[in-house]
């Protein structure tokens, strides 16, 4: 099953890239291109850049897996599936309900990212849309985290919530990474990849194949979006990449019974891996977020304040910015899969690795000192 986790992602490689490509000719001839920014939104200049890169993405992803939910009966019988995928068809089959709802979900939220890079909704309308997106899939998939809540407040609603505001928090720190060339969709590839680890761990092969479409579809689109860019992949991308992190970071299970007595509490702070392996996407969304607020903004108005800008500021170039996040990312990440497996003390220690290195790049950020390099762009 791992050869075929590893042919899908190839697959959705080999779909994404062509696809990637007859969508930068299109929108060049079409003029469906990067967009001014709106009003109270800070944005470098405008490139004639095409931005709906998202489409090759959210295709990737979606074609394969309405296929499967809409001809699962027929491939249970075909003969060149391997023997392994044919024996989990039928566990799909009584899930077909809940993949068609995220199916849905993931396409409602990719029309509304191609909508606002064609004509702006305006923050608070994007804020609604994805929190009304978030509680469907939660609960229309009955896909929730930390359910232990659920015994002390007399039922599901707080779980409920949790997993609705986490999902809207992912897909906004993802959506806020798109604001350089590569960024979000390499970060999106490394915790993906870290992702996708965990649910082999635990033999979750559903997911996991979920999973290596997407990384897939966000590497075809970075052949044509790593610097310099000749295509964006705007909300479109960047909302599905999010939406679908956030949502399949729950959906991974991370705890198993462990019969070692010196591992007791590992099903705790297992519990705590999607947040450390998304750890420097949520600082980049707190850390802009206090910023804009401090000087009186919105913390949804665009600007040149997030971390990819700051450390360009700070003199790297484009390319050597990317390289800093990236590895600030799989730090975080690697250290994010290993509490699935590791003691409480070596929790501890992942925990304490994760708030230093974010410390760390904090305290390089925010150091006085002239800006060297103009940032070059905003979401």
């Amino acid at each position: 099953m791992i050869g075929v986790v590893a042919g899908l992602a190839l697959f959705a490689f080999a779909l994404a890239l062509p696809l990637a490509w007859f969508i930068r000719g299109v929108s060049r001839r079409m003029g469906a291109l990067d967009t001014e920014a709106i009003i109270g939104q800070v944005k470098a200049a405008r490139r004639t850049v095409p931005n709906t890169g998202g489409v090759a993405i959210a295709l990737t992803f979606l074609l394969p897996l309405t296929f499967l939910a809409v001809g699962s009966p027929l491939l249970e019988q075909a003969a060149w599936l391997p023997e392994g995928v044919r024996a989990h068809l039928p566990g799909m089959m009584m899930r077909r309900a809940d993949l068609l709802w995220l199916l849905g979900c993931v396409a409602a939220i990719h029309l509304l990212g191609l909508i606002d890079d064609r004509k702006p909704l305006g923050p608070l309308v994007k804020l609604l849309c994805m929190l009304g997106l978030a509680a469907a899939v939660a609960y229309g998939t009955e896909t929730r985290t930390l359910t232990l809540l659920d015994s002390h407040v007399g039922g599901t609603w707080l779980s409920l919530l949790v997993t609705t505001l986490w999902i809207a928090v992912v897909t906004n720190a993802l959506n806020f990474m798109d604001n350089s060339d590569g960024l979000s969709a390499g970060v999106g590839v490394i915790v993906a990849g870290c992702l996708l680890a965990a649910a082999l761990s635990t033999g979750q092969w559903f997911v996991a194949a979920c999973l290596a479409l997407l990384i897939g579809g966000m590497l075809g689109f970075l052949v044509f979006n790593f610097p310099p860019a000749s295509l964006f992949m705007g909300d479109s991308g960047s909302l599905v990449i999010g939406f679908v992190l956030a949502f399949l970071s729950i959906r991974v299970t991370y705890v198993q019974p462990i019969a070692d007595p010196n591992l007791a509490l590992a099903p705790l702070h297992a519990a705590l891996t999607p947040l450390v392996v998304l750890a420097v996407p949520i600082y980049d969304f707190l850390s802009v977020t206090i910023i804009r607020l401090r000087s009186g903004r919105s913390p949804f108005a665009g600007d040149l304040n997030h971390l990819s800008h700051r450390l360009k500021r700070r003199g790297l170039s484009p390319r050597e910015m990317l390289m800093a996040v990236y590895g600030f990312t799989a730090v975080t990440a690697l250290g994010g899969i290993s509490l699935m497996h590791t003691t409480r003390s070596g929790a501890l220690t992942i925990g304490i690795q994760t708030v230093l290195l974010l410390a760390v790049i904090a305290l390089l950020e925010f150091t006085a000192g002239p800006p060297s390099r103009p940032a070059e762009r905003s979401p």
